[in-house]
């Protein structure tokens, strides 16, 4: 029998990290705006959230990450210039991303970990079910994840963490999940977490991708939860207490995710990100699919 637990309305988009891996570009500019096409990263997550229909979305920020409100804010300056020229199709992309959502922001003062930049919201959140989205982590909006998640979550109540099968050799990369089957091809029982194990210890190659729909009795382990790998106060510990003892915040369910994600945390996977992206739009996948074929094919005669 399926269960009635609170509706999702709020999302939480962790947006502190220093981006390391794209030094210099991220010296003065924050990662999350490094653009995708022509949208900065983070409009693909905020946009993810609001097809959910969370449109309550709070970021959680740090320092030099000012770049990230003023993108969601209005540009009157820019909108009077676009208005004046009878722009009217970039004064829409413009404002489109001031119309998406409400947004809210909070500073993690201290780069703590992803456990502690969650705890960061929990003022805002209260005692609801909420989302995380990890900004690195870019869905194909033709493979609704999240709100896989959600009715997930909306049934066994919870939290539910998205899954996606690797490598064995891949998984030191990652959180680890060990799980039991259910009655649903797509949806598992977690039974235990580990961060980034050795691919001989890990229970499984499922690993946790960076999306979560979370149960707001996590803030209260998280306050409690030490620093683990990397000196840093880590979700996954949290849900892993969780998933040991279902009587506080109910059991940990995982969606196995097959579709088409894009990391763009990693060079490789961000540049990727954007021949894929830029080849499946209309308005430039036909030239670009055409130059790219040429080019390949020169490249290939090359070598």
């Amino acid at each position: 029998m399926t269960q009635s637990h609170p509706r999702i309305s709020k999302a939480v988009i962790p947006a502190a990290g220093l981006g390391t891996r794209f030094l210099p570009a991220t010296k003065a500019t924050p990662k999350e705006m490094l653009p995708v096409v022509d949208k900065p990263a983070i409009q693909y997550v905020v946009e993810e959230a609001v097809s959910a229909g969370l449109d309550d979305v709070l970021m959680v920020t740090g320092r030099n990450k000012r770049p990230l409100e003023d993108h969601f804010d209005r540009n009157y300056e820019l909108e009077s210039a676009l208005e004046k020229k009878g722009d009217a199709k970039r004064l829409a992309k413009v404002r489109e991303s001031s119309d998406l959502a409400t947004m809210h922001y909070v500073r993690q003062g201290d780069p703590k970990g992803l456990g502690h930049a969650v705890l960061c919201a929990a003022p805002h959140v209260g005692h609801e079910p909420f989302a995380v989205l990890l900004g690195d982590d870019l869905i194909d909006p033709r493979d609704p994840l999240l709100q896989r998640m959600i009715e997930t979550q909306e049934r066994h109540g919870g939290s539910v963490i998205a899954l996606m099968e690797v490598a064995p050799e891949q998984i030191h990369l990652y959180g680890c999940a060990a799980v039991e089957a259910t009655a649903d091809g797509d949806v598992v029982k977690v039974t235990g977490l580990v961060e980034k194990p050795d691919p001989a210890d890990a229970p499984s190659n499922y690993a946790v991708i960076g999306r979560y729909v979370l149960d707001p009795h996590i803030f209260g382990i998280l306050r409690r939860t030490e620093p683990g790998r990397g000196g840093e106060i880590q979700l996954t510990d949290a849900l892993q207490q969780l998933a040991q003892d279902e009587k506080v915040g109910g059991p940990v369910h995982g969606v196995v995710f097959k579709g088409r994600r894009y990391d763009t945390g990693d060079r490789g996977d961000y540049l990727r990100a954007i021949v894929r992206l830029a080849c499946e739009r209309e308005d430039l996948g036909p030239d670009f699919r055409t130059w790219l074929r040429s080019y390949v094919a020169e490249e290939m005669q090359q070598s």
